[in-house]
């Protein structure tokens, strides 16, 4: 059985206060009580509130589950007494157990008017008709899921017209040497799921879950109270806030004085018109990453999307190839290309690829077996001769931090194809063979001084290899540190890089091609074929 101070009740439901919201005030914690029919509810209060117990201020109201929440003894904190209307408490008459028909009245009243404190939040919307109303939302967004968590949005006046209540009910529990601090009343939010929880996956066929990827959520409104200007002023007048939020508000009324707030706001809150409006129902399921490795075999292609002053310069890029494909599977909303590092549009990218990874944001299908990622692989690779993907697999979102964990550390491959205006014969090039861990100071190349900030970086070659071509051409290959700029290296970039290439052969030198010929990563980890 659940203590239940009667005059507490009686004051609530006779202000038009919903019996949900009573429970919450009286802290009252069973998840069965609340899941319990509005009518039965409603009915049951007139009775506990008709019934003669010998009088007793605090009597016991049965419910199956204990309570999670316990008065305490002591007086209420201080604040303004029996104000009136005009800056203060209204004076709300109590009902006494031997005056049934005004407590039949009060109650009668509650039953059809729309709660003065949760605006029908804890009435109509816990119906299985909005349950049902949900679910049809869901089941029509086709989304794939195997559990849910849910959420609400709510009103901003909501905090302000629970605080006015518990500003009444304070003081009405300071009468019966009782005290109720603002935390101990039950959460709407808390209340609302304890509820809606059971009824929802019961419609949908699947477990709650708070770790859940897939969300349903309800956003919440009441036009009526949304025009009270005296409302809104109030709060504009209070804090700082441009914006009326739910935020803005609990801030607010954490600083406000009592009496500043009932100067401004009826207490109990007066009883709306209408009910509250689900505003929005939301689904959306969290983001699936899909991880790999591409080869770049065009000279022709920017790894993103190439665009200048809102103008494309080329049709297509590395990005957009593989992310086409996995929008249309994964029915994505958006996405997010990310990668260990990037090749310039004219560099191509052999070998064993470059490690990426993509963000495939609110995804409706996210359930792909192996062999349904190796065929998605394979549509990938037969769209485009420009690029070719591998070790295509699902992550997680910690698992690509790896990609870009070391990025500084990891060493990269090059062959580079290189002119000399000077003649050039093998012995002049064959002492580069013998250069190790040669150190470089590089600037910010004058190419990507536009969108990178000016800086003087210290990068290491840790080997060369040449091969030599003819008297103005030789190939040479670079295991470098990952930052390198190569084609500064080679050029010089008008002395911002020092040591180069043409200062080592004391010609002038420049870059014809630049390959990557690997990316010293082993992330994602490698699929069999």
């Amino acid at each position: 059985t659940l203590p239940l101070p009667k005059p507490i009740v009686q004051l609530l439901l006779g202000a038009g206060t919903c019996p949900r919201c009573i429970f919450r005030f009286c802290r009252v914690g069973s998840q069965t009580l609340y899941r319990h029919p509005y009518k039965d509810l409603m009915k049951d209060l007139k009775q506990f509130l008709n019934g003669n117990q010998e009088k007793e201020d605090t009597t016991c109201f049965d419910v199956a589950d204990p309570p999670c929440k316990r008065f305490r003894l002591g007086h209420a904190e201080g604040g303004p007494e029996d104000l009136n209307q005009n800056g203060a408490l209204s004076q709300i008459s109590l009902v006494n157990d031997d005056n049934a028909a005004v407590q039949n009245s009060a109650a009668e009243n509650s039953a059809a008017e729309v709660c003065n404190v949760c605006l029908g939040i804890l009435q109509e919307f816990c119906e299985a008709d909005f349950v049902k109303k949900m679910c049809e939302k869901v089941n029509s967004s086709d989304y794939q899921f195997t559990s849910f968590v849910f959420s609400l949005s709510l009103p901003p006046q909501l905090s302000v017209r629970e605080h006015a209540a518990w500003l009444l009910v304070k003081q009405e529990m300071g009468k019966l040497d009782l005290s109720l601090a603002k935390d101990d009343i039950v959460q709407l939010k808390e209340a609302y799921k304890w509820i809606i929880h059971p009824q929802l996956s019961e419609e949908l066929g699947v477990p709650t879950d708070g770790k859940s990827l897939f969300e349903v959520s309800v956003v919440f409104a009441h036009p009526e109270t949304d025009e009270e200007s005296s409302l809104l002023d109030f709060f504009f007048y209070f804090t700082v806030q441009s914006v009326f939020t739910r935020m803005a508000v609990i801030k607010a009324l954490e600083k406000i004085k009592e009496e500043d707030f009932l100067k401004h706001f009826p207490c109990p809150p007066s009883s709306p018109k209408n009910l509250c409006v689900a505003q929005e129902i939301q689904c959306n399921n969290g983001a699936v990453f899909v991880a790999g490795r591409y080869n770049k075999y065009s000279r022709n292609l920017p790894q993103t999307p190439w665009i200048i002053d809102g103008e494309r310069k080329l049709e297509s890029s590395v990005e957009e190839l593989i992310s086409e494909h996995l929008m249309a599977e994964f029915k994505a909303d958006s996405f997010n290309f990310s990668s260990s590092g990037r090749e310039d549009v004219d560099v191509r990218t052999l070998g064993n690829g470059r490690p990426f990874a993509i963000e495939l944001v609110n995804p409706h299908r996210i359930h792909f077996t192996a062999e349904e990622m190796k065929g998605l692989q394979q549509t990938i690779n037969n769209s485009s001769d420009k690029i070719q993907v591998r070790d295509l697999q699902l992550v997680t979102r910690s698992a690509i931090g790896r990609m870009k964990e070391g990025e500084e550390e990891k060493t990269k491959t090059y062959s580079a194809l290189i002119w000399t205006d000077k003649t050039i014969q093998k012995e002049h090039i064959a002492f580069l063979d013998n250069i190790k861990e040669l150190k470089l100071d590089q600037k910010t190349p004058l190419r990507v001084l536009h969108r990178r900030p000016l800086a003087l970086r210290c990068r290491i070659i840790h080997t060369m290899k040449s091969e030599y071509i003819d008297e103005h051409h030789f190939r040479l290959r670079l295991k470098t540190q990952a930052g390198t700029y190569i084609k500064e290296f080679v050029h010089g970039d008008f002395g911002r890089t020092k040591p180069n290439i043409g200062s080592l052969l004391n010609r002038t030198t420049d870059i014809l091609e630049l390959d990557v010929e690997s990316v010293d990563i082993d992330w994602p980890p490698a699929l069999e074929n």
